[in-house]
């Protein structure tokens, strides 16, 4: 299974990434030597509705609908922001709770795609296993950097999610925002 009419989208630290057509949609090919741990993670994570979805894998590419959208720190600004970061910290929690750490959270410009209130993560080449995931915790700090949350009023928050990563403390997290 090859796409056809391959275009040059992107270049990362690790992988090309191209677009092109598969039976008629649109999709992304990542050439990467990193490919295969990525797929293993796509295919666990979109069981959660987490990631792009994988429509193949091989040893050095991988193959996975187009994700459309712009980048999370170009809609910051927007009305709808509350509903999009409440669903990136939704989709922080799922991975907290799998005990995955995605890597990316802290800086996530790159990492997140929204299309109008859709909100898709994407990069899971850096993923892996941990007895103490960070994305929730990472994601906070990343809001308040870029000052869409008050860093006095939220930080005590997310520590106390960090010394225990428990729904009411994530409720906590949701509500002030």
């Amino acid at each position: 299974m090859k796409a056809d009419n391959l275009e040059f989208l992107a270049k990362g630290k690790r992988s090309d990434v191209y677009i092109g057509k598969l039976n008629g949609k649109k999709v992304a090919v990542k050439a990467s030597k990193r490919a295969e741990i990525e797929s293993k993670w796509l295919e666990k994570l979109n069981k959660y509705k987490i990631g792009p979805k994988l429509i193949k894998a091989e040893k050095d590419c991988i193959i996975y609908e187009f994700v459309e959208g712009k980048r999370i720190g170009e809609c910051l600004g927007n009305k709808n922001i509350k509903k999009v970061i409440k669903k990136v910290f939704e989709q922080c929690r799922i991975l907290d709770k799998l005990k995955i750490d995605k890597k990316e959270m802290v800086n996530p410009y790159k990492h997140i795609l929204v299309d109008k209130n859709k909100v898709v993560m994407i990069d899971f080449e850096r993923c892996h296993k941990v007895k103490t995931p960070k994305n929730v915790t990472q994601f906070g700090e990343y809001l308040m950097r870029q000052k869409i949350i008050d860093r006095e009023e939220f930080t005590p928050l997310l520590k106390e999610y960090k010394k225990n990563q428990s729904k009411i403390n994530f409720e906590k997290i949701l509500d002030i925002i």
